[in-house]
Order: C-alpha cells, then sequence, then structure tokens
C-alpha cells in the first residue's frame, strides 16, 4: 500500500502563490510518477502537472505553464507544487496521485487540500 498525504491549500489573492506538498509513504519502490489533479465545483478534474519519480521529466497543463513548477526532494519523498501568479480560476481542490510501473492509471491518492484564489 502507498499513502500520499497533501499540504499546503489555502486561501490567497489573485497574484499570490502557495506551495503544496505531497508526501508519499509506504511501498514507493515501484512508483513510475507522480501527478497533480485539480477540480473545481462542477467541472471534470484535470491534469496539472507530472513528474517521473526520479525527476528526471516533468510534465504541465497549459494553463499552468510558466506559473507552476513540480519538483521532487528524493530524501523525504515530498513532491511540491510551486504556484505563482495565481489567478481565480485557479480556484480548485488539488490532489496527488501516484502511477506504478507497468500500469497506466493513478491508483493512489491522496485526500485533497483546498485552494481558494480571489479576485
Amino acid at each position: 500500500q502507498v499513502q500520499l498525504v497533501e499540504s499546503g491549500g489555502g486561501s490567497v489573492q489573485a497574484g499570490d502563490s502557495l506551495r503544496l506538498s505531497c508526501t508519499v509513504s509506504g511501498r514507493a519502490f515501484r512508483i513510475s510518477a507522480l501527478g497533480w489533479f485539480r477540480q473545481a465545483p462542477g467541472k471534470e478534474r484535470e491534469s496539472v502537472a507530472s513528474i517521473t519519480w526520479n525527476g528526471r521529466a516533468t510534465a504541465y497543463a497549459d494553463s499552468v505553464k510558466g506559473r507552476f513548477t513540480i519538483s521532487k526532494d528524493i530524501r523525504k519523498n515530498t513532491v511540491y507544487l510551486q504556484m505563482n501568479s495565481l489567478k481565480p480560476e485557479d480556484t480548485a481542490v488539488y490532489s496527488c496521485a501516484v502511477r506504478h510501473l507497468g500500469v497506466d492509471e493513478y491508483g493512489y491518492w491522496g485526500q485533497g487540500t483546498q485552494v481558494i484564489v480571489s479576485s
């Protein structure tokens, strides 16, 4: 089993920054990638950013490119999502999830953390 715990959400003003953390524990040795996702009220969940477990490759949604940065602290088994220049449309519940080697889907999810951006 793998456990994921997110933290760092909150309420901010447009233009502010937040850093989300996702700490992974448990059987993490076959994880291939970690992704951050978000879901706004009344909308489908969307992928925000992802990083391979070795930290060598990242990917971003077009809507956050240039504003969000995903990174990984190998020693802490923690992945960060640095969010700068936040916009009201970034308001959502942000969740992290991991994908294992040989598996296409993200199989383990955190509980989510709320981000609210006011104009």
